[in-house]
């Protein structure tokens, strides 16, 4: 027997519980060895799959050695690595939770510093005066170094936080910070704001494959399931059908111009965009249709799955 696909998911946290809730959505619940508190499991609904659960941190080095196929961690995570990312793995899906922008906050007590260009001046400034470089607190080193190359700003030196970055101007520790944050709240607690430029990514969860891993034909099977599935869901939640009684030959004009700004045709009825049902729906009344009901279906699955041809390509360019 074949081994199973591997996917790492969330251990902990309230990124566990989004995770179990989007699966669930889309018709595969999680269910865990040993109870809530084991980690490992299935995915009740997919055949030949193994779910792993591990920490996020935990869950981005596995995709980048290859000990997992599949995972959902932080696009953060995943661009901490070392390494060109796409050579490591592959944002398959961003799932429209877990989101934090990891950023630059100085304090804001430095008045005249909106920008990184002022942030800059100030370096230079400390530079001359001082003889030392200005202290960047940050866990994203490779991240903050990228970033601040690209902005030309090189006399500083990264302090490595091993807890609260945010405290760290406070304590003495370091000027500035680079920290993700979802509400600022934290931030502005601590006396820090976010420069006006200083948003050097916009994370959140993302199904990411890895391509460092083995993949056989039997795991890229279970793979192309479970992104057809995912995507027919999210299809499903931007889709409404309409349907009406059939009337040979009624309303055919009306029909082919939904038909031509992006609706398809289903037995006695349309698939439409959910924002444009109502308007599709009031165009085939007016047309003598009627009566039309709307509902929304649970699941679209097209003849293509984006996801699986980006990773098959993928695969078989590595």
């Amino acid at each position: 027997m074949d081994s199973p696909l591997i996917i790492a998911l969330p251990s902990k946290g309230r990124l566990k519980e989004q995770v179990e809730a989007w699966l669930a959505d889309c018709a595969l619940k999680l269910e865990a060895d040993g109870g809530a508190r084991g980690y490992s499991g299935r995915l009740k609904g997919l055949q030949g799959a193994q779910v792993r659960l591990l920490s996020a941190g935990d869950i981005a080095e596995a995709l980048d050695t290859g000990e997992v196929h599949l995972g959902v961690t932080g696009e953060d995570l995943m661009r901490e690595r070392p390494g060109d990312l796409s050579a490591r793995a592959l944002l398959l899906r961003p799932l429209g939770f877990g989101r934090a922008d990891l950023v630059v906050a100085t304090p804001k007590s430095w008045l005249d510093v909106a920008t990184m260009a002022d942030l800059e001046e100030v370096a230079h400034d400390i530079l001359a005066r001082t003889g030392r470089r200005i202290r960047v607190a940050t866990k994203y080193i490779l991240q903050t170094r990228a970033f601040f190359a690209r902005h030309g700003l090189v006399d500083y030196r990264i302090v490595e936080s091993g807890g609260a970055t945010e405290g760290a101007p406070a304590a003495g520790a370091a000027e500035l910070v680079v920290d993700i944050t979802t509400t600022g709240a934290t931030l502005e607690a601590n006396g820090l704001k976010v420069l006006d430029d200083g948003v050097i990514l916009k994370s959140q969860a993302q199904l990411a494959a890895s391509l460092r891993a083995t993949w056989t034909a039997d795991q890229m099977a279970a793979a192309e399931a479970l992104l057809r599935q995912v995507e027919a869901r999210a299809g499903a939640r931007r889709s409404a059908t309409l349907t009406w009684p059939d009337v040979a030959g009624q309303a055919d004009a009306v029909i082919k111009a939904l038909v031509a700004r992006g609706a398809s045709r289903r037995p006695n009825g349309l698939l439409v965009a959910a924002d444009d049902v109502a308007e599709a729906g009031r165009a085939l009344s007016r047309a003598g249709l009627g009566p039309v009901t709307a509902a929304q279906p649970d699941f679209v699955f097209e003849t293509e799955s984006p996801g699986w041809t980006q990773l098959r390509a993928a695969l078989v360019k590595n």
